[in-house]
């Protein structure tokens, strides 16, 4: 199944968000840039520090406009005792959606039906709602939300910018490339 280029499908889910419970669905992202990021459970070890770590980069997504949806299959109570107790995941002020019944894992196919949980998994949406940038980790393995950003950053740019692509460890501002047959075997 290829999900690069695939539109999301519909979804209603409840996030905690900003100290409220307020309703999330698929039309909420339209017309924006959307980070899933899913992971796999309230109070756990390898979770909190990239909740953290994206925590520390939302405003920096904020500013280019992505707003972000941290999705675990818990409920958005357990986020809420969670937010509460944790410093780390005290730091959040992007939405994190309950996924109980496994409507956003199955839908971005990350549910690991064995357990019930969600895989370590990112996916970028543009702002037709198709999807530009996924990763999944093994469970032992976090992400880097720098990382993210810069993907974030040239997946833009190419949206932006039709006929360019951006090479391996591209920046904002550096060189992009414009493919074509008389760059076949020059680089």
């Amino acid at each position: 199944m290829g999900i690069i280029g695939s539109s999301i499908k519909p979804f209603n889910a409840t996030s905690y968000y900003q100290g409220k419970f307020v309703p999330v669905s698929d039309t909420d992202t339209q017309g924006k840039w959307a980070v899933f990021f899913f992971y796999p459970a309230d109070f756990t070890f390898v979770c909190p520090t990239e909740l953290e770590d994206l925590a520390n980069q939302y405003e920096v997504l904020q500013g280019l406009g992505v707003e972000v949806y941290a999705v675990s299959t818990d409920t958005h109570f357990s986020h809420k005792a969670w937010h509460d107790s944790s410093p780390a995941i005290g730091k959040i002020n992007y939405h994190m959606l309950g996924d109980q019944n496994h409507v956003l894992a199955n839908n971005f196919g990350v549910l690991r039906e064995n357990s019930g949980l969600a895989d370590r998994a990112t996916f970028v949406v543009d702002p037709d709602g198709v999807i530009q940038v996924m990763e999944i980790t093994s469970e032992g393995v976090g992400r880097n939300a720098e990382e993210l950003v810069r993907k974030i950053k040239a997946a833009v740019y190419v949206r932006a910018n039709p006929g360019q692509v951006c090479p391996a460890k591209w920046e904002e501002g550096a060189e992009t490339l414009a493919p074509s047959i008389e760059l076949v075997g020059k680089i």
